[in-house]
């Protein structure tokens, strides 16, 4: 069993970068978990969208 971790600034990028990655292992998906966090930095608000999703080799 074998993880792999995304962090990215926005939605759309995760998706993208998620949506890649599926397409182009030849490894059976167990589960993908999602998260999005944010924190405040002075005036400004910081996203984190990622996701982890655990792999099993066929």
């Amino acid at each position: 069993m074998k993880i792999k971790m995304f962090d990215e600034e926005s939605e759309k990028d995760l998706e993208e970068s998620v949506n890649n990655f599926l397409e182009e292992t030849d490894k059976e998906v167990i589960d993908i978990k999602y998260q999005v966090s944010c924190s405040i930095f002075g005036e400004e608000q910081i996203f984190c969208f990622s996701a982890m999703i655990i792999l099993i080799d066929k």
